[in-house]
């Protein structure tokens, strides 16, 4: 189990608003995230940190969790925004079948805030400003 704890400083002390982080050790390094394990530097994510992320929710990772963890960075890649449930869906129902290519079924898969949430969380896609 990866090791999880709360840094006891804030990110800018200065700024009354700033965020605490939490770290998540992979490969002996410590990679930042925000309280909710949304990662903050997006060019330190790894399979490894994905694993880790995971185990921190309660994922154990599948093949399917990872295409969609890849479907996530890929798009992300491809447009500089995330992917919404409705892309996810159109392109899973076509690689999967409309028995797994739903949105029951993706958020089956990520239980904690569904595929595009806790899907961005793990494959190290920040939260977007005005998300909840």
């Amino acid at each position: 189990m990866p090791k999880v704890h709360y840094r006891e400083d804030a990110i800018n002390t200065a700024n009354p608003y700033a965020i605490y982080t939490k770290e998540v050790l992979v490969d002996g390094e410590k990679i930042l995230t925000d309280p909710e394990g949304y990662i903050l530097n997006m060019d330190e994510w790894s399979e490894g940190f994905a694993i880790a992320q995971a185990a921190v929710e309660g994922l154990t990772l599948t093949d399917e969790h990872w295409d969609v963890i890849y479907f996530i960075r890929h798009y992300y890649d491809e447009r500089s925004i995330q992917a919404q449930v409705r892309d996810m869906i159109r392109h899973f129902r076509e690689a999967w079948g409309p028995e797994h290519g739903n949105n029951h079924y993706l958020h089956d898969l990520f239980p904690m805030g569904g595929p595009q949430k806790q899907g961005n969380r793990v494959a190290g896609i920040r939260k977007t400003k005005g998300e909840h």
